[in-house]
């Protein structure tokens, strides 16, 4: 389907091509009627002339028409007695030819009695002084009809303050009543009718409307108005330039040429321009009231002119046509032998029934016939649209004049001396303030600036059963039509903005708001705030979802049963130690470092139920403390304990002294220190840096916004995580240097090796944990960061526990081995001892294992005071292996 285009058709300038007058009829331009009062009149009875000439063709409707109806309202206010009662209006009526110029000459007769005339070197044949006739005062004027001749006629007769009121005057440079203060019209302004006709665009929800204008004051002021208007109300209009070519197929983009063309005419180019190029049903046209209801414009284009919709000032529509008879039956009986006060009605006879009045202008052969005709039954007649307007200007003149003389002439018959002459300042008071039902029914007022108010009639002209008419369709409202659409582009769906096309404000491109973008309005997209995403169609911005770790999730749920099982297992171990507390085993591990151990692993697992719990105050601020403070509490007990271990072989090497700080009171002041630094450094970080919890919109600020995710995590950054544990790697780096020194210590040492199994693994670990948590620092899934680290928190204690737990099994009744044990003579014997375990208590001092070296003990066979069957049994019990000792000792 092709996409229709409203036209918008305004125009003025009546008329076409003038040829000469009929021969033997000289042209007059005035009709006088005498009265007690005289009111001027102004009527386009001719086209403007060509070649020249002042005027052209008899204009039948605009012309007699309406000058016949000004005379019907004289005839039916002086026959009135209840208006202007003993007083007659007469009448100078002028014809301005539809030329400003010409009417500005012709209304100076006007003004003919007002102007001073100097008689006093005027003197007749015999020498007496003249005798002049003054002319008739005009105390006002109805008229003029286009805009243009208005305006010319109203500069001058507000020099001499003489009202005028107009019957079809429209163009909104009238209302201005500080230049045109003496005016005022019954028709209302181009203004109101501009605004009526955007009226109907909205209504129709057009949005592409293009504007034709003829030239001259009605057509380019009313385009004007309608463009302001369409501007405050938000209303697109093509940008067209005016007046390019009608006669070429431009016009079908709109354009037309600057020339003086009747609007009828007008018009009826631009439909016929639309035929030619085959565009029938291409264009909608919305015309003005110089369109209105006529039947010259789209006759024999009534498919080309089909849907068009025009506006006409309000008039009675049928079936209500009782005002418009009296006007009917008084013109239908106007002939030549009733009606020769009016010097174009034979003029316009001819032109009406194609006929000669003279006999002397019949030719032989000629089709002219003499005339003999009755108007309405040997021609068509229709009323035209600006009678109504004639007859209600007269009327307001009438009743003006009427209630002057009330007010200034009370009880008087006829004119006073107050209205001879009568004060057109005073008549304007009048004029102004008169309030009646017109001729059609119709209120007829006027506004401090003389316009009438805008009451229009909208019309279709339509098609049926092959019979086209105006069909009333509204007034004011509209109703029972349908159109096609007339839009330039589709409206925009919801989360798109307009982009217009440079030049065309009626034409645009949607464009999507895309990313994290909602429609501002029509034209614009925004940002949304940093913690707000667009929703489904980017209308407006909703709050992003905040998430966090959940219990439920698997990153949460595989470390919380790690955790529970390593709690379980810690748990049971410090029960055992608890239980056998006093044993030589437990007394040998060093049980007070055990316990510290044990504390910081339970820590470890503990503070994995901190890394899942919800982020809030107390929540970080706990995370800070026990997030290093476990592994710094197991890193340093073992650190202490493989110190100590080294301190002691080494000093072994030198000498048989014991190493300083190698008792449990020692140990446990050391391990402490060490804690205490970890302890020391989260204050300090609270001080510098108070603990809170954040939600972070970043990490997860996808490129799709549904996507989007803040997340809930309390203010620790990957560095001062990093830093956070820094310490506790250094104490584990320098416990696994420690741990790689003791690692050649003698197997009965047992554990020596445990521990540096349990450091090798923590680095393996460790060193897997760094890269694989900065790696995804910066990821869609840093959500599970916690997770990440509980897991590994757990990881890390697990090799501790080993530690513990997995040394070789030592029995129950194993003897401890003492410094004074070894010093013994039976301890000196190679087979004896080797066949013997003993825990070795780490708490006390012992001699250089190089002091009972292979080479200076003697085979136990070569130990003559030893029983024989103690080298051939071990001690089933410590109170055995004691007594032995003894006996040896003895």
């Amino acid at each position: 389907h092709h996409r229709r285009e409203p036209l918008t058709v305004w125009g003025w300038a009546p008329g076409g091509a003038a040829k000469p007058k009929g021969q033997g009829y000289p042209h007059m331009n005035s009709i006088r009627i005498d009265g007690d009062i005289t009111l001027g009149g102004l009527f386009p009875v001719h086209s403007r002339g060509a070649e020249g000439k002042a005027c052209g063709e008899l204009k039948k409707e605009k012309g007699i028409h309406r000058l016949e109806a000004m005379l019907f309202a004289l005839d039916r206010i002086n026959n009135d007695p209840d208006l202007l009662p003993n007083i007659t209006l007469g009448a100078r009526i002028l014809d301005t030819c539809s030329r400003d110029t010409h009417a500005l000459e012709q209304s100076l007769t006007f003004v003919q009695a007002l102007i001073e005339k100097d008689s006093t070197e005027v003197r007749c044949v015999n020498g007496g002084p003249p005798i002049i006739t003054k002319p008739e005062r005009v105390v006002g004027v109805i008229g003029a009809s286009g805009s243009s001749v208005s305006i010319m006629v109203a500069n001058i007769l507000r020099l001499f303050k003489i009202p005028q009121i107009s019957y079809a005057s429209t163009a909104p440079d009238l209302s201005d009543n500080s230049r045109y203060d003496f005016f005022s019209r019954v028709v209302p302004s181009d203004t109101y009718q501009a605004q009526a006709m955007v009226d109907i665009v909205k209504a129709l929800k057009w949005n592409y409307v293009s504007t034709l204008a003829s030239e001259g004051s009605y057509g380019e002021s009313g385009v004007e108005a309608f463009i302001q208007k369409s501007r405050e109300d938000a209303l697109p209009r093509a940008s067209v330039p005016a007046f390019l070519g009608l006669d070429t197929n431009q016009c079908l983009a709109l354009w037309c040429q600057r020339v003086p063309a009747p609007v009828a005419s007008l018009c009826r180019r631009v439909l016929e321009a639309a035929k030619r190029a085959n565009q029938t049903g291409h264009f909608i046209w919305m015309g003005s009231d110089s369109w209105g209801s006529k039947i010259s414009p789209v006759l024999h284009l009534e498919e080309v002119a089909e849907g068009s919709v025009t506006i006409l000032p309000k008039d009675l529509s049928p079936p209500s046509p009782l005002p418009r008879a009296g006007f009917d039956r008084y013109f239908s009986s106007r002939t030549l032998d009733n009606n020769r006060r009016n010097i174009w009605f034979a003029e316009f006879w001819e032109e009406n029934f194609h006929c000669k009045l003279s006999r002397h202008a019949l030719k032989k052969g000629s089709s002219i016939k003499k005339c003999t005709k009755r108007i309405g039954q040997d021609s068509s007649y229709e009323q035209e649209g600006k009678v109504q307007f004639v007859i209600d200007a007269v009327y307001a003149m009438g009743h003006a004049l009427h209630n002057m003389h009330k007010n200034l002439c009370p009880g008087k018959v006829g004119l006073c001396p107050r209205m001879d002459p009568v004060d057109g300042v005073e008549l304007l008071k009048y004029i102004r303030s008169v309030n009646f039902s017109g001729i059609a029914g119709t209120p007829v007022t006027f506004n401090e600036n003389g316009d009438a108010p805008g009451r229009y009639d909208i019309y279709q002209y339509q098609i049926r059963n092959s019979t086209p008419e105006y069909k009333v369709i509204g007034a004011g409202v509209l109703h029972g039509i349908q159109l096609p659409s007339s839009i330039c582009s589709l409206p925009c769906k919801p989360g798109e903005r307009k982009k217009l096309v440079k030049g065309i404000p009626c034409c645009w491109h949607c464009e999507r708001c895309d990313g994290y973008q909602y429609q501002l309005d029509e034209f614009h997209c925004k940002r949304c705030h940093f913690n707000e995403r667009p929703n489904e169609n980017h209308t407006s911005c909703t709050p992003i979802p905040i998430i966090k770790l959940e219990w439920s999730s698997p990153w949460a749920v595989v470390p919380v049963f790690i955790a529970i099982v390593g709690i379980i297992a810690t748990l049971f171990v410090v029960v055992t130690f608890v239980r056998y507390n006093d044993t030589p085993i437990v007394k040998a591990s060093g049980r007070e470092l055990s316990y510290v151990l044990l504390t910081g692993i339970f820590l470890c697992y503990a503070t994995t139920f901190l890394m899942i719990a919800e982020p809030d105050l107390s929540t970080c601020s706990l995370r800070r403390i026990f997030l290093g403070l476990g592994m710094s509490i197991s890193y340093a007990a073992l650190l202490t304990k493989t110190n100590r271990i080294y301190r002691i072989f080494e000093q072994g090497k030198k000498s048989v002294s014991a190493p300083r700080f190698i008792s449990p009171a020692s140990q446990l002041v050391i391990t402490f220190s060490l804690i205490s630094l970890q302890l020391v450094g989260v204050c300090i970080w609270f001080i510098v840096d108070p603990s809170h919890s954040v939600i972070d919109y970043e990490d997860q600020r996808t490129t799709n916004p549904h996507f989007a995710r803040g997340i809930l995590k309390c203010d620790i950054s990957d560095l001062s995580l990093i830093c956070l544990l820094g310490y506790s790697m250094l104490l584990m780096v320098t416990c696994t240097v420690y741990a790689i020194k003791t690692r050649g210590v003698p197997e009965t040492f047992n554990e020596a090796k445990p521990i540096g199994f349990t450091m090798y693994t923590t680095c393996i670990v460790w060193l897997a944990f760094i890269p694989i948590f900065f790696g995804t620092s910066q990821s869609a899934e840093k959500v599970r960061e916690e997770g990440r680290v509980t897991y590994c928190l757990d990881s890390l204690s697990g090799p501790i526990m080993t530690g513990i737990i997995s040394p070789e099994r030592v029995p129950r009744d194993a003897e401890v081995l003492t410094p004074q044990l070894l010093a013994t003579p039976i301890a000196k014997g190679q087979g004896w001892f080797a066949e013997r375990s003993f825990a070795v208590d780490t708490r006390v001092s012992c001699t250089s294992w190089r002091a009972v070296s292979a080479q200076s003990i003697k085979p136990l066979e070569e130990a003559r005071s030893v029983p024989a069957p103690l080298t051939l049994a071990r001690p089933k019990s410590l109170y055995q292996a004691s007594t032995l000792a003894k006996s040896v000792k003895d």
